[in-house]
Parts: structure tokens; C-alpha cells; sequence
């Protein structure tokens, strides 16, 4: 997924959600979101980028679970 103001938005979803974690463009074009926060708000941001209506097109979410690392805030790289 790319679109003008998509990390953005990833951010200020995230942070209305109480999430720690970054938005970050990929060389091959596509945006990785990294989350930190409770199951539930992290599945609800899941929803709000499949569902919801952010910037861009998005064509495709892959989801990986993995052990908290102590992130704090939320960046737009």
C-alpha cells in the first residue's frame, strides 16, 4: 500500500487508539506498520486499515504477532 498521507494517518490512528509503534515507507513501495498496545486496540487498527478509509489504496494486509519490545510514542518515517 502507497499513498500520499498514508503513514500519516497510520499515526494518527494509532495514537487515538493508545498504540506505540511506527509507520515506515519500503523500498519496494509498500508501508509496514509496526504496533505496540493491547490485542483488542490493535486489532481495532487492523479493521480501521482494511475497512476504514485511508489515504491511498490499500490492496493487501499481512499480519505477523510477535513478544512487545517496550516501544514508546509513534513515528512517520
Amino acid at each position: 500500500m502507497q499513498g500520499v498521507g498514508f503513514r500519516w494517518w497510520s499515526g494518527d490512528q494509532a495514537r487515538a487508539l493508545g498504540l506505540a509503534g511506527s509507520a515506515t515507507n519500503l523500498d519496494d513501495g509498500r508501508v509496514q506498520i509496526v504496533l505496540e498496545g493491547s490485542e483488542a486496540d490493535c486489532r481495532a487498527m487492523l479493521t480501521a486499515v482494511r475497512e476504514g478509509r485511508p489515504p491511498g489504496r490499500v490492496t493487501d494486509v499481512v499480519e505477523r504477532w510477535g513478544t512487545a519490545q517496550g516501544l514508546h510514542g509513534f513515528t512517520e518515517r
